[in-house]
């Protein structure tokens, strides 16, 4: 089943979606930053989420609260293993110059910065990132981004060829209404042996084991619960399993999903909040729905990426290099 794919096929064909990159690329330096905003004003009009560990090798922050309370009220940054703090840190000092309430007349904010290890390309201890870059690729979002070797993507490998940002997006029917699911994925993760997309051969190019990471960001307008969000986080282990992953041991495979659909307000405006969600009979189409879109996001990482040279000279190709090179 292939369904038809959003105006851009990117994450933001969710309306209110933007996506902002900072790349930093200076020989043994090639790293970045990506944030994603989920909508405006989101410490004051939270967006129902959730979040799955497919595996936990990780330093992502923000995932406790997610869990706990089911809302996203923050934008959401990725980068490298290594820098998780300090965009961690300039995403606080915006949400507070956004927002003068926040540890004032209100309680503190929830900011979550997920991660993946981009040592094999960038010189990781030089810990590069900084407090400027983070607020530069807030300044750089919109509903148009580039994929590939850009912001958090751009030392990332993925099937040890060229990973990095890939996204997609499905729109399909219920009903009269027509929804829209978007997924951005920021790939590192798989051996070049196991990868199932087209034109990949054989290698002795292999490592011991897999121990990369995939972090899965999901969008969408269907009025969901958490609960049923997170169902659908939990579905993404099936399109790293297709596109050859076997969640390994060392492996950081994180999932935030998030409907703007619903908006939870700050500040209580009685004691009840209406919520709609849809019914269970309908998920199955949601399920297809989300497995396409990152599958085909997992592929856009690849695919529309170049290749990489990097610390101390390290080459690694993309993968439509790597399919020229294997005619």
């Amino acid at each position: 089943m292939e369904l038809r794919k959003g105006k851009y096929n990117l994450i933001t064909d969710v309306a209110g979606v933007k996506v902002g990159h900072k790349t930093i690329s200076d020989g043994n330096i090639e790293t970045g930053v990506t944030v994603i905003f989920p909508q405006d004003d989101i410490f004051h009009q939270k967006v129902i989420a959730s979040c799955h560990v497919i595996n936990g090798f990780s330093k992502i922050s923000g995932l406790v609260q997610i869990k706990e309370l089911g809302t996203l009220e923050s934008i959401i940054g990725l980068t490298n293993t290594l820098n998780v703090g300090v965009v961690q840190q300039a995403l606080v000092k915006y949400m507070l110059q956004e927002n003068e309430d926040i540890g004032d007349r209100t309680g503190t904010i929830n900011v979550v910065v997920g991660e993946c290890n981009d040592m094999v390309l960038n010189d990781i201890r030089k810990c590069s990132v900084k407090e400027s870059d983070v607020y530069e690729a807030i300044e750089n979002a919109s509903s148009l981004f580039s994929l590939g070797s850009v912001g958090a993507g751009r030392g990332m490998c993925c099937f040890q060829m060229k990973g990095g940002i890939g996204s997609s997006s499905r729109i399909f029917r219920l009903g009269e209404v027509d929804y829209t699911i978007g997924v951005l994925v920021l790939t590192n993760y798989g051996l070049l042996n196991n990868c199932q997309f087209e034109g990949i051969k054989s290698s002795q190019i292999n490592y011991k084991n897999e121990t990369g990471s995939v972090i899965i960001i999901l969008a969408c307008d269907i009025p969901l619960s958490d609960r049923q969000l997170n169902r659908i986080c939990k579905r993404m282990s099936v399109p790293l399993a297709r596109t050859g992953s076997y969640l390994g041991s060392g492996s950081g495979d994180i999932v935030i999903a998030f409907s703007t659909a619903n908006r939870i307000s700050h500040y209580p405006q009685g004691i009840l909040q209406n919520i709609q969600m849809i019914h269970e009979e309908y998920m199955d189409q949601i399920f297809i729905a989300s497995i396409e879109a990152c599958e085909e996001a997992i592929f856009r990482s690849l695919n529309e990426n170049e290749t990489v040279v990097g610390k101390n000279g390290k080459k690694v190709v993309s993968y439509q290099e790597y399919i020229n090179q294997n005619k």
